[in-house]
């Protein structure tokens, strides 16, 4: 039987302008430090770094849409982390062979084939279920603020069963077997946070966090010695 994983990166409902996007390694320091330092940095140019990020209005009528296409399981659970490579353990763990993944990245691996010689990350889980023949299909649907297009991965493409359907290109009544929401902390702002804790409840059912630790967003009593440690990062 069928089953089916449904994805969801929180950078899909996030606008910014190309400058600001960038390619950065999941750790404590780029989840929140280096987000202190962009906004101390901007603040000397006279700019406000929290300006230059957007939460899509999308973000209120999103599991709406997804129900009008997908049908949960009786009994289905969702899972929240910080890092999409969860996806990874949740397909394989599920005995998931679909994944539709919702993001601004299609997690294919940025490096061609080679990048799915390396281990699981938050860069080439997607890539790695395929390579790892742990499922036989895979669809992207991107954000529309994504800066990435399907022939960067023509490789990939050409070897796997990859689709990148729109939204409204959706079948009706996928049956889903497990959701997991993603952070992606190096990408998100954390001044967006409680917006995400507030997508994940209104999804209205029962979900587990594994790994995502809150964060203290606090612009208004950053010390001398606070911003010399930010800047560091």
């Amino acid at each position: 039987m069928d089953k089916c994983l449904l994805s969801i990166d929180w950078d899909y409902f996030i606008y910014t302008q190309k400058e600001n996007w960038g390619s950065y390694i999941e750790n404590t320091n780029n989840m929140l430090n280096l987000w202190y330092k962009r906004y101390i940095q901007a603040k000397a140019r006279g700019m406000d770094i929290q300006k230059s990020f957007q939460l899509s209005s999308e973000v209120r009528t999103f599991w709406d849409k997804i129900k009008k296409h997908f049908i949960f399981e009786e009994g289905i659970k969702a899972y929240v982390s910080d890092s999409h490579a969860l996806s990874y353990d949740i397909a394989k763990d599920q005995g998931c062979n679909t994944v539709y993944i919702f993001d601004s990245h299609a997690d294919l691996g940025y490096s061609g084939l080679s990048s799915l010689n390396f281990e699981v990350n938050c860069a080439n889980w997607l890539g790695k279920l395929l390579k790892d023949k742990l499922i036989t299909e895979a669809n992207i649907i991107y954000s529309p603020y994504t800066i990435e297009k399907p022939e960067y991965f023509k490789t990939i493409n050409s070897i796997f069963n990859i689709h990148y359907p729109s939204f409204d290109d959706l079948d009706k009544k996928i049956k889903v077997s497990a959701v997991h929401i993603c952070r992606s902390g190096a990408w998100t702002p954390p001044w967006f946070d409680e917006d995400f804790n507030q997508f994940v409840n209104d999804l209205r059912i029962p979900y587990e966090i594994i790994d995502c630790p809150s964060r203290d967003w606090n612009t208004e009593n950053i010390s001398f010695s606070d911003q010399v440690f930010y800047l560091m990062a």
